[in-house]
């Protein structure tokens, strides 16, 4: 079913509206004429509140996330019709994944029950299919509250960002060879725009099929797996291909060492997570797994959206190159 016209009895609040998908959120919602009211931190040490254009015409509250009470006034006072969480652990350390990805998201939910709001809407990521990080089981610990919520909620689940595979756009141009794991075809994943992330998300609220659902999201296939990504880096630069391998032991190697002091160092714990979180990456794909071969499907994992990667490319190194020539 098409997504209808948005038309809620109240506003929608958008929790991570700091964020990348947050903003592109909240603008969308903006300019489906929704009054929108996006919740920020408020800034440390004394500094001026944030400012970004992407929430021009959204109203701005400034609470922290763990503030029971704080959140409670607020909802209390906005009534909202919804609400769109799209928090997420910025460091993925065990104690910041469960304050943040679990507990912060558990004090929302408990204040949009409070307030009468009809729907939550989270933004989840695909990932949490094979669990075996600590923001993994906490972002699946909320979304198993969630669904046993009276509120309607929709659990959405993206594949790889096209900012998560943007990261070696300056190396490519600068030159340098373009890092595989292995040997660059270790794992798949059809990335998603923010702008389609955003219209996917925005549309749960008014797709009654989307309601009570988890799913899982990609943007236009086919499905593009590490080595691609360099390839295509490399000819919209017009580059010769230049590849290094990186051996994944490294990061068996690295967590084995930092785990050691895990029991006496948070340092050590989080970086030791980190060390997970890279072998995880670089050896899982970000695909709909098959829970019945268990293995990744590229033809299962749905597509939304017409934002390209190749396009994506192509303007990061057309800005790139613009900010050499002003320099």
């Amino acid at each position: 079913m098409g997504a209808q016209t948005l038309q809620p009895s109240g506003p929608v609040v958008v929790a991570g509206a700091s964020g990348t998908i947050g903003r592109a959120v909240a603008a969308r919602l903006v300019r489906e004429g929704c009054e929108t009211v996006c919740l920020l931190r408020a800034p440390a040490n004394g500094a001026p509140p944030i400012s970004l254009p992407e929430l021009a015409g959204a109203r701005i509250e400034q609470v922290e996330l763990d503030d029971h009470d704080a959140l409670m006034r607020l909802f209390g006072a906005l009534r909202p019709a919804a609400v769109i969480s799209c928090i997420a652990s910025r460091s993925g350390g065990p104690r910041d994944a469960w304050k943040v990805d679990h507990d912060a998201n558990c004090a929302m939910l408990a204040a949009a029950e409070a307030s009468g709001a009809k729907h939550f809407v989270l933004l989840s990521a695909i990932c949490v299919q094979k669990p075996r990080l600590a923001f993994q089981h906490a972002k699946l610990a909320f979304e198993a509250k969630l669904a046993a919520s009276p509120i309607a909620h929709t659990i959405v689940r993206p594949t790889a960002f096209f900012k998560s595979l943007s990261g070696q756009v300056g190396r490519v141009e600068a030159g340098k060879p373009f890092l595989l794991f292995g040997d660059g075809e270790l794992t798949r994943c059809k990335p998603i725009s923010d702008a389609d992330c955003a219209r996917f998300i925005v549309d749960c609220l008014s797709v009654p099929d989307r309601k009570g659902q988890i799913l899982p999201i990609g943007g236009p296939g086919p499905a593009i797996s590490l080595r691609e990504q360099g390839e295509l880096l490399f000819e919209l630069a017009g580059r010769e291909p230049r590849f290094k391998s990186v051996p994944v032991a490294l990061f068996d190697w690295t967590s084995a060492v930092l785990s050691m002091g895990e029991r006496w160092s948070q340092w050590c714990s989080d970086k030791a997570e980190y060390a997970r979180i890279a072998k995880y990456y670089a050896t899982e794909s970000m695909l709909l797994l098959d829970p019945d071969t268990g293995e990744y499907s590229a033809q299962a994992t749905p597509e939304f959206g017409s934002d390209t990667l190749r396009d994506h490319y192509a303007a990061l190194l057309a800005e790139h190159s613009s900010a050499k020539v002003c320099a």
